[in-house]
C-alpha cells in the first residue's frame, strides 16, 4: 500500500475504533458486533506493523496491552489529591451541613455521588489527548501507571469537543463484580489462590508490570472531578456533565449514581436509597460522597490540613448478621485444592439469603477456633463471598465439638498434602479423584481451551458414570453408540458431540497446552511456552534453566511444568492425544522478509511506538531470532529507555552493536 494511503487508513481506523470503544464501554450502546470490531482492530494492527512510522502512542491497538514497566515513575500532583473526612452517622452529616452554613452567605447546593470502592486515579489531558495517569500515592505525589490505564477501554485516549487545553480529571478505577468473579474462576482453574475482594485486586492489577495482564482483567473507570486553571465551569455538577460530553464515563444521572439537592433531607434520601440498593450495583461501593456544588463556595470554605471542608464521605457500615454454623464440608477443586465451606442456618444478608460461607483454609478455621453449632458473625462488606468474621463465644455450649481440618480427601480418601509456603491442602490423586477427573475434562473442553461444542458438565458426568471417560484422551475414543445411549441424548446431539470433538483437533498448540490443565499455566503462560519451545517434545525435555529463561516464567511455574511432565500418566495421555491428531507444535508464521536472517537480538528497555512483544514479533517476522541474554554470539542489542546499566556495559565490552528503536525501524523498512 502507498504510505500516504496507509497513513490515512490508519487515522480513519483509529477514529472509528475509538468511536466504537466509546459506544460500547461508556454509553453501553454498541452498534457493531464483536467480530466486526475485531476485524477492524486486526486491520489496524497489520497496517501498523507494515508502517511503524505512523503508529501513535494513543493508538487503539494499545488497549490490548503488552508494554512492560519495570519501575513506575513518581510524579508530583499539580493539585494535591486529598482524602475526604469520613462520617459513620447521619447526625455527623447534619452537623457538617450546619457548619458549612456559617462559612458562606449564599444558600448551599449539594452534589451526592457514590463512593466507589476502588483505586483513586488522576489522568492528565493536553489538547484533547491523554498525557499520563497517576495514582493517589501519599496525596502529594503518586506513581505513573499510564501504560496500564490505557488498556482500560472506558478511559478515552482522545477527547471530542473539549475547550480545555490542559486539565486533569480524577475518579476511581475498580473491578466490576462480573469481571472479578470471572478472574477468580480462572485463578481457581490454574490452581492459584483466589483474590478476597475487588478493591485490593484492582490496586494490585494496576501495579502490574505487564499491561497485557491489566487489559485481560477487565477493569473499569468512572471519572468525576475536573481540575485545571481557567476551566469554563462555575459548579462541580456542570464540570461532570461537560466531561461526559467530552467522552468520559461519568456518574449516570439516569441510574441515580449522582444527584443534586439543596437540602439535608435530599442528602438523607440519597443515602437511604443506596444503603438498600448498593447490593444491586454491578460494582462495589462503600458509601456516599457529598460535595458543595459551587466552586466559589468551595473556595470560601477552604481546606483543613488533610481534607476539604466542602466535602465529606458517609461510610456504610459493613452489614453483619449472626447465624448458626451447622456443618463444615470440604470441596475438591480441579487442581486438587481443598476448600472448607461453612454451612449456615439461612440468614438474610445484603439483600440475599446466605446459606454458606468460605472458610478459605485450615489456618482460618484455627484462627476462629470454630466449633460445631457456634453462633457466628457473617459479613459481606467489600467481599463478594460472605465470610465468617467472628464467633459469639457466650452462646457456645459446653459440649460443642471443635472443628479439626480433615486429613483425607473427602472424595477419594487419599492423604492430603500441604506444600511448603502454601495455605491450602491438596489431594494429589489427580488421575483418580472424581471431582479432579471431571474438573480437568470440563476445563479441557471449555471455550478458551479446546472449545468442544455439545458437551457440558452434565454430559461429562454421564460419561464418567458409565465409565466411558477417565482422562481427556478418552473423549477421542468415543463412538456414536456410546454417546447416543446417554440419558437425554438424541441422534443429532450425539453427532454434534462427535463433530465438536473432531473439530477440536485443529485447535492451535498454545490452546491445547492450556487445555491440559498444568498448574499455574493459564492462557498467557501457555502462549509464552508454546512460542518459546515450539512443540510439546521440546517442552517435556526442557531443563529448569531453559524454562525460567522464558519471559514471565518464574520458579513456581517452571517447577509445576517439570512436575507435570515427570508424571507417567500425564505423558501417556499426551501420547494418546498426539495419536488422535491434536496439535502439539506451533505453526510457524509466514515471514514478512529475510532481512534479519541469521541475526540474534536482545531486546531491553521501554519503547515509544511498540511494546517489547511487538518488537520481538517484528524481529521474528523478518527472519531474526530473539535471545534472553547477551553473549558474544549476540548480533544486536535493541535498547529502549531504562535499559539496565549491566546489560549496556556487557554489550559494550563485547563490542555488540546497540540499536535504538529508530535504527531498528530503518533496518526492517
Amino acid at each position: 500500500m502507498d504510505p500516504n494511503k496507509a497513513k490515512a487508513r490508519i487515522e480513519a481506523l483509529s477514529a472509528e475504533l475509538n468511536h466504537h470503544n466509546h459506544l460500547y464501554y461508556v454509553e453501553s450502546e454498541p452498534v457493531i458486533s464483536d467480530l466486526e470490531f475485531d476485524t477492524l482492530l486486526r486491520e489496524l494492527q497489520d497496517l501498523e506493523a507494515q508502517f511503524p512510522e505512523f503508529v501513535s502512542p494513543l493508538s487503539p491497538t494499545k488497549r490490548v496491552g503488552g508494554d512492560i514497566t519495570k519501575k513506575f515513575a513518581t510524579i508530583v500532583h499539580r493539585y494535591p489529591m486529598l482524602s475526604l473526612s469520613n462520617s459513620y452517622s447521619e447526625e455527623e452529616i447534619v452537623e457538617w451541613a450546619e457548619r458549612l452554613k456559617k462559612g458562606v452567605s449564599e444558600p448551599l447546593e449539594y452534589v451526592c455521588e457514590l463512593k466507589y470502592d476502588g483505586v483513586a486515579i488522576g489522568i492528565s489531558y493536553r489538547n484533547g489527548q491523554f498525557v499520563h495517569a497517576v495514582t493517589r500515592g501519599d496525596g502529594t505525589r503518586g506513581e505513573e501507571v499510564s501504560n496500564n490505564v490505557k488498556t482500560i477501554r472506558s478511559v478515552p485516549l482522545s477527547l471530542k469537543g473539549t475547550t480545555a487545553d490542559d486539565f486533569e480529571i480524577r475518579g476511581e478505577i475498580f473491578f466490576p463484580k462480573k469481571a472479578f468473579e470471572a478472574m477468580n474462576r480462572q485463578r481457581e482453574e490454574i490452581g492459584e489462590p483466589v483474590f478476597a475482594n475487588p478493591r485490593n485486586s484492582a490496586s494490585g492489577t494496576l501495579k502490574s508490570q505487564d499491561s497485557r495482564v491489566v487489559a485481560e482483567r477487565g477493569l473499569d473507570c468512572i471519572l468525576y472531578g475536573v481540575y485545571g486553571d481557567d476551566l469554563p465551569f462555575e459548579t462541580h455538577w456542570d464540570s461532570v456533565m461537560t466531561a461526559k460530553e467530552w467522552g468520559f464515563k461519568t456518574p449516570s444521572i439516569e441510574q441515580r449514581y449522582i444527584a443534586k439537592t439543596d437540602s439535608v433531607e435530599g442528602i438523607m434520601e440519597f443515602i437511604h436509597y443506596w444503603d438498600k440498593e448498593r447490593y444491586n450495583l454491578p460494582f462495589e461501593i462503600d458509601g456516599i460522597v457529598i460535595k458543595v456544588n459551587s466552586y466559589s463556595q468551595q473556595q470560601d470554605l477552604g481546606f483543613t490540613a488533610k481534607s476539604p471542608r466542602w466535602a465529606i464521605a458517609y461510610k456504610f457500615k459493613a452489614e453483619r448478621v449472626e447465624t448458626k454454623l451447622e456443618t463444615v464440608t470440604y470441596q475438591v477443586g480441579r487442581t486438587g485444592a481443598i476448600t472448607p465451606v461453612a454451612n449456615l442456618t439461612p440468614v438474610l444478608l445484603g439483600g440475599t439469603v446466605v446459606k454458606r460461607a468460605s472458610l478459605h483454609n485450615a489456618d482460618q478455621i484455627e484462627k476462629l477456633d470454630l466449633h460445631l453449632g457456634d453462633a457466628v458473625y457473617v459479613e459481606k462488606g467489600g467481599e463478594i463471598i460472605p465470610k465468617i468474621v467472628g464467633v459469639n463465644v457466650e452462646k457456645r455450649t459446653p459440649d460443642a465439638q471443635k472443628i479439626h481440618y480433615i486429613e483425607l480427601c473427602p472424595e477419594c480418601q487419599s492423604e492430603l498434602h500441604r506444600r511448603e509456603g502454601e495455605a491450602q491442602h491438596y489431594c494429589l490423586n489427580d488421575q483418580v479423584c472424581p471431582p479432579q477427573v471431571k474438573g480437568r475434562i470440563e476445563h479441557f473442553i471449555s471455550r478458551k481451551a479446546m472449545n468442544i461444542d455439545g458437551i457440558g458438565a452434565e454430559t461429562i458426568n454421564a460419561l464418567y458414570q458409565k465409565d466411558l471417560v477417565r482422562t481427556v484422551a478418552d473423549l477421542y475414543d468415543l463412538t456414536f453408540d456410546e454417546v447416543v445411549n446417554l440419558e437425554r441424548m438424541a441422534d443429532k446431539s450425539a453427532n454434534n458431540v462427535l463433530k465438536g470433538i473432531a473439530d477440536s483437533k485443529s485447535v492451535p498448540f498454545e490452546r491445547v497446552l492450556f487445555a491440559l490443565g498444568i498448574r499455574f499455566v493459564g492462557e498467557t503462560v501457555a502462549k509464552k511456552l508454546a512460542q518459546a519451545f515450539k512443540n510439546i517434545d521440546a517442552m517435556i525435555t526442557a531443563s529448569y534453566d531453559e524454562l525460567v529463561a522464558v519471559e514471565e516464567i518464574g520458579e513456581k511455574i517452571a517447577i509445576a511444568v517439570q512436575q507435570y511432565f515427570t508424571d507417567e500418566r500425564a505423558l501417556k495421555t499426551i501420547q494418546r492425544l498426539k495419536a488422535a491428531g491434536l496439535q502439539f507444535e506451533i505453526e510457524e508464521a509466514t515471514l514478512d522478509s529475510n532481512l534479519l536472517e541469521g541475526k540474534t537480538f536482545v531486546v531491553s528497555g521501554v519503547f515509544t511506538n511498540f511494546s517489547r512483544d511487538e518488537i520481538k514479533e517484528l524481529i521474528e517476522r523478518n527472519g531474526g531470532k530473539n535471545v534472553g541474554s547477551i553473549s558474544a554470539k549476540t548480533s544486536y542489542v535493541l535498547a529502549g529507555e531504562n535499559m539496565g546499566p549491566a546489560k549496556l556495559e556487557k554489550a559494550t565490552s563485547l563490542g555488540i552493536t546497540i540499536l535504538s528503536e529508530a535504527d531498528f525501524v530503518k533496518m526492517i523498512s
